[in-house]
Formats: structure tokens, C-alpha cells, sequence
């Protein structure tokens, strides 16, 4: 997948992150999702994950600590090639949260510590306001909530090779996919936050359009509604 470089704002609110923020964010999101937890969790995992490594796939840290949530091989979390892809460091920290005895009404920082028993235990608590933002946009049933800009970087590899790697990456974290023709991959039976979860990875997916119900978002002029349902989730590849 290629670097990221573009910004990510959210609607109503004063909060801009990067695309590679964006995407790790909208993977966390919907890691704790498919698990059915609330929102709530998404929360306290964001705000660990800006503490640990401003939401970002680290390949380096303290002694051997690696990836979002900067976590150690030596201590049993993981291979390091597991810690540093998103979707496993994510699913790793939930099962650890969900572990911790009143986590869900708990001092958000008090509950990230007893997950990654840091030696700054209170450092977790500054970022719960823009974890919480960010969550809330992420998950939320409503359109157009976060948008993403950045340059479409030109297409690079052959067209089915590439749709064939998005639609992986869309089986793991937002739902089953269909290639169809002409770099379109559909998602069926989705709502608003996998379309977040589109334009929060379309940077790292090469992805040039995304549409869902009567809405279409483009990376030069972000979402605008268009008056005709998309009947799925659509995401278009540079072609």
C-alpha cells in the first residue's frame, strides 16, 4: 500500500488528523464493532493508541514495544510482525480491556493502565476529548460525518490485482465484498460507518470515489449528495 500525506477533519468539530491517523483509527473502530462493543471501548482504545504512538503503526519504541499501541513481543502480546498489523494490536488491547473490572464506567486512564501497565499512568486522560470525537464520528449512522483530502497518487499495478487487495482489506474490517468491473468494489448490507471506514482508508486504498445511499465523497471535493442511491457501498480504484 502506498505512504499516506493527505488530512482528515470532522464535521462540527475542531479536530484535523492525518489520513494515516484516520485509517488506523477506522480500523480500531471497527475491530471493537464487529466485537459488538460499545462505543465506549473505541473511545478508551483511541485515546491508549494517541498516548502510545499518535495513532500510528510504529516500527520502533521503548526496548521492543511496537505498532498503534506500542506493544511488547518479550511480553507475550505477540509476534512483532502480529503487533504491527492494526487489526491484530487492536483486537489485542480489546481483550485485554474487556478483562478489567468496570471498564465501561471506569477513569478512562485508570482502565488503559491495566491494560498496558505504562510507566506514565496518567498520560492516557488528555486525549479521552479527542478520542471521543473521534469515535463518535467514526461510528456514527449519519453521512458525511468525517471527510478525508490529500492527491491521488498515480495507479500503480495491474487494476484486478489491486481491487483483489482491497477487497482483502474490506473482508477483515468492513464486511464482504464483490469485485465488479472497472477497479469498483461493492459492499453489501453496510451502513454509514463502513463508509467512514472507506474514506478514512482511501489515501492507503488508492481509492478516487466512495458511495453509499445518495452520497458521494471524492479526495479533491469530499462528500456531496447526489440525489441517486448507490444501492451499496461502492468504493472506485484509481484506474
Amino acid at each position: 500500500m502506498p505512504a499516506v500525506s493527505g488530512r482528515c477533519t470532522i464535521a462540527d468539530a475542531a479536530l484535523t488528523v492525518t489520513t494515516e491517523q484516520a485509517a488506523n483509527a477506522a480500523t480500531i473502530a471497527a475491530v471493537a464493532r464487529s466485537r459488538g462493543l460499545p462505543e465506549r471501548a473505541t473511545v478508551i482504545a483511541l485515546a491508549t493508541a494517541q498516548q502510545e504512538s499518535r495513532i500510528r503503526n510504529l516500527a520502533y519504541g521503548d526496548r521492543d514495544s511496537l505498532g498503534l499501541f506500542q506493544q511488547r513481543p518479550s511480553q507475550g502480546w505477540g509476534t512483532e510482525e502480529q503487533v504491527q498489523d492494526p487489526v491484530y494490536s487492536a483486537g489485542k488491547f480489546l481483550d485485554g480491556l474487556v478483562e478489567v473490572p468496570g471498564w465501561e464506567t471506569g477513569r478512562l486512564t485508570e482502565v488503559a493502565q491495566a491494560v498496558q501497565r505504562s510507566g506514565f499512568p496518567e498520560a492516557y486522560q488528555q486525549h479521552e476529548g479527542m478520542a471521543q470525537t473521534l469515535a463518535s464520528a467514526l461510528l456514527a449512522d449519519s453521512p458525511a460525518r468525517l471527510s478525508c483530502t490529500f492527491s491521488p497518487a498515480d495507479a500503480s499495478g495491474p487494476l484486478d490485482q489491486r481491487a483483489a487487495a482491497v477487497a482483502d482489506v474490506v473482508r477483515a474490517e468492513a464486511g464482504p465484498p464483490t469485485v465488479l468491473e472497472g477497479g469498483v468494489v461493492s459492499v453489501a448490507g453496510t451502513g454509514w460507518p463502513e463508509a467512514t471506514w472507506a474514506v478514512a482508508h482511501a489515501e492507503r486504498l488508492q481509492l478516487t470515489q466512495v458511495r453509499f445511499a445518495d452520497w458521494t465523497w471524492t479526495p479533491g471535493d469530499g462528500w456531496a449528495q447526489t440525489g441517486e442511491d448507490a444501492g451499496a457501498l461502492l468504493l472506485q480504484l484509481a484506474v
